[in-house]
């Protein structure tokens, strides 16, 4: 069940919830969308742009999580939608979609998964999909293919492609160096690393849990003396860190419609 709120001429509200809510309720997420009213209609036909059906936004998440901490439940997903004209096309497609109309059918999502597609010649899957798969690579799926005694299916070729990439792997930065027949004693990757540990000019962490840290400067911080318990304010100083790089894995991806859900197998699956 969805449930409109805001100005059909400006910016609406849609609320998704499992069943019907009552008149406290309406009143707090009146308050929380900054007092806009209830649209009593099922369906508001005009020209919307918002987030697609398919990928729930960060702001859903935080907006659902602000109403279960008021006492509100049962819902699922709120997410906002400006009214355009008919022929606005300026948004972003990857993230956004233009609504000829909010109905209740606005989360429905009638995506059918496609059939197993068995992989009669994985050289050519390879080159038809830019998976860059190498000669050893193919031979190794191949000789697996032979040893279970059926042919892999599109997935299972697409997963070990993204899964032993170098993205993930770093097969190339981590891999032994022999220059004219002599190994050598570090790997790309130990050489990159080599850089900040002779001269670490401030670096607290580097290519630790997807991020860095550089050393940033006293500040001071004005909160709780205690984080448990209600307690009284004060002013601390404390020595800060500068976030200088993190990972990029959370989000979009359309396999990862909710933020964080796969951040592993998501990220993989959105490098293609």
């Amino acid at each position: 069940m969805i449930h409109f709120f805001g100005d059909a001429a400006n910016k609406v509200f849609a609320v998704q919830t499992t069943k019907e809510i009552n008149t406290e309720d309406i009143a707090k997420l009146s308050w929380l969308f900054g007092n806009q009213p209830k649209i009593h209609m099922a369906s508001i036909d005009a020209f919307f742009v918002g987030p697609r059906s398919s990928m729930i936004t960060p702001w859903s998440t935080n907006a659902t999580e602000i109403t279960q901490n008021m006492g509100i439940s049962d819902i699922l997903r709120i997410e906002e939608f400006v009214s355009v004209a008919e022929g606005f096309q300026d948004f972003d497609p990857m993230l956004f979609q233009k609504f000829k109309a909010l109905d209740q059918e606005l989360f429905t999502i009638n995506i059918q998964p496609e059939p197993i597609k068995p992989i009669d010649n994985i050289g050519e899957y390879n080159a038809e999909q830019g998976l860059a798969l190498s000669e050893d690579e193919i031979e190794y799926l191949e000789n697996l293919s032979a040893r279970l005694g059926r042919k892999l299916t599109d997935s299972e070729v697409f997963g070990f492609s993204q899964v032993n990439s170098e993205h993930c792997r770093h097969k190339i930065f981590n891999g032994t160096f022999v220059i004219d027949g002599e190994e050598k004693s570090e790997s790309l990757f130990k050489l990159i690393k080599k850089t900040s540990q002779k001269h670490p000019n401030g670096i607290v962490s580097a290519y630790k849990d997807n991020v860095a840290f550089l050393k940033g400067p006293k500040v001071t911080q004005f909160a709780p003396k205690r984080a448990d318990v209600p307690d009284f304010y004060q002013e601390a100083g404390f020595d800060s860190v500068i976030s200088l790089k993190a990972e990029t894995h959370i989000f979009p991806t359309t396999v990862e419609p909710v933020n964080g859900a796969a951040t592993g197998s998501g990220g993989e699956i959105r490098d293609r």
